[in-house]
């Protein structure tokens, strides 16, 4: 249908990842999977964002180079990814030679065609090195920056260079006009509103004494040549993945989406349109805010002490277990929580109960009554019901009202609730115990198996391995990630062999006493 390019922000280098981390790239998956499965040519990036103090920082404390302590963090995060099935085209790494050459390119890029935009200037204030920012006022309290409470602040005084932000207000005013869906969702369109109403400040792009970073192009009137601000550096990666600034980068840049957290819709939305605008560069289709999981109200951070052990979670019920729980019950606008009660609570009732039980019924009454070929049968009142749900499913998902990733899910589940009270009400091991009632019984399993084949393909962006666990069962032929959603009205699973496997979601083994 067309080329879908989607980003996630990329991570910083000085942790582990941690369940924030992976609900944003699960999240992202989801999208490009299920774009995908539309028949769009995807390319989908994620990362790690490795320069700046902090890492510079970590590393001492590690008492390694800068260079081997992203190496081994970089790794980390890939081989968590890699369990979490996330499906990138292209892991970036802020340290490639490839990325230090394309940030460079775009400094002298806005300096020639935009000379004005980067100009000296002392500055003073309070530096945050958690987020890499210095601070306004309003993100300041009690003394403490107010996403990273436990750092202290530096008062910092330096001669860097600066860009021209307050430029580009007018330009932004108007981008948000003509492009309204530019930045979703509402409260966090409204938000940056508000930050333009107030006016912009030109933003220090330098730092001196920092050697850990890309160095900028552009020596000061002294001749010092200073570190590259980290963010003047990690939101280029999304233009430098491409290949910019060689020939051809052209065919996937601009992005169509960036999926990232409300705590930076200000650098996504406010400063890189404006770097690329500076640059005569297009700016990206859409900019996505997702909110924070919460463990007891807090949201996880390293730096805060609010830590959950990722195999641990994963482990638990496995990849694509958590893979829904967190997508199901955290709303992808949204904050929500985070708690092992309510993972066991979605897991019992909605997988194992639910999901789980409906299609281990379906096969086994194909192969007790019909040898295990499903039979055929015209549509009915559930195919009917179902076709609601799968418009609210896609209106969910496709970015027409926001990538309300969870609505999507509660779609699905619904149409999942409606298959167990379709079998309860139709009683298919009744209507086989009387000849006459054959015609009946072959339509209702040929309806609930149509119908598992539906789940199957609707839950595969969601739970890959065990959409796929499924598609086997009921007789689905190669990869349903392979299915179009175009073609789902039209499936025909007449003759199908089911075949039962290991429970789809086992419960869980009760301890021994």
């Amino acid at each position: 249908m067309g080329k879908f390019y989607l980003t996630t922000a990329i991570d910083y280098a000085n942790g582990e990842p941690h369940i924030g981390h992976a609900y944003e790239k699960i999240g992202a998956d989801v999208i490009a999977r299920y774009r995908r499965m539309r028949g769009d040519d995807v390319w989908f990036l994620t990362g790690v964002d490795e320069h700046g103090q902090k890492v510079a920082q970590a590393a001492a404390e590690r008492g390694v180079s800068p260079q081997a302590f992203v190496d081994e963090i970089a790794a980390r995060f890939t081989r968590m990814w890699e369990r979490l099935s996330i499906s990138y085209d292209r892991f970036i790494r802020t340290t490639e030679p490839g990325h230090k050459l394309g940030v460079r390119a775009l400094i002298e890029r806005i300096h020639s065609l935009n000379p004005d935009d980067f100009y000296e200037k002392s500055y003073e204030g309070w530096y945050c090195v958690g987020c890499e920012l210095f601070k306004r006022d309003d993100e300041i309290v009690d003394g403490k920056c107010v996403l990273h409470p436990t750092r202290t602040l530096e008062w910092t005084t330096e001669r860097n260079w600066f860009f021209r932000l307050t430029k580009y207000q007018d330009f932004l005013r108007a981008h948000f006009a003509a492009q309204p869906e530019f930045l979703s969702p509402t409260t966090r369109r409204n938000e940056i509103l508000a930050l333009l109403e107030q006016g912009l400040e030109d933003i220090s792009i330098t730092r001196s004494r920092l050697s850990w970073a890309i160095p900028f192009p552009l020596p000061l009137s002294t001749g010092e040549i200073q570190g590259t601000w980290v963010w003047f550096d990690a939101l280029p990666n999304y233009l430098t993945a491409t290949g910019f600034p060689e020939p051809g980068y052209e065919q996937r840049w601009p992005a169509q989406l960036h999926v990232v957290g409300k705590d930076i819709t200000r650098l996504h939305a406010v400063i890189w349109p404006a770097m690329l605008e500076a640059a005569q560069l297009p700016l990206p289709g859409r900019v996505w805010a997702h909110g924070f999981v919460l463990l007891s109200g807090e949201r996880f951070s390293k730096s805060a002490g609010v830590r959950l052990d990722m195999d641990e979670a994963i482990d638990r019920f496995g990849t694509d277990a958590l893979r829904y729980f967190l997508l199901r019950e955290v709303p992808f606008d949204a904050d929500g929580g985070f708690s092992y009660e309510r993972f066991d609570e979605r897991y019992n009732s909605d997988l194992a109960n639910s999901l789980g039980n409906l299609a281990s019924r379906a096969i086994a009454m194909v192969e007790k009554y019909f040898d295990s070929i499903v039979p055929a049968g015209p549509r009915v009142d559930l195919d009917r019901a179902d076709s609601g749900d799968a418009a609210e499913y896609h209106a969910a998902m496709d970015g027409s009202q926001g990538f309300l990733l969870h609505d999507g899910l509660k779609r699905v589940m619904a149409s999942v609730a409606r298959g167990n009270e379709f079998v309860q009400a139709s009683q298919p091991w009744a209507l086989a115990k009387n000849p006459e009632k054959r015609a009946e019984l072959e339509s209702v399993l040929a309806a609930i198996v149509r119908q598992l084949a539906r789940h199957a393909i609707h839950l595969a962006p969601f739970m890959p391995a065990k959409a796929q666990e499924l598609w086997v069962q009921i007789g689905g032929t190669g990869r349903v990630e392979t299915q179009r959603f175009a073609d789902v009205d039209s499936l025909d699973v007449a003759g199908w062999r089911v075949a039962k496997g290991a429970s789809l979601f086992p419960k869980p083994q009760s301890p021994t006493p």
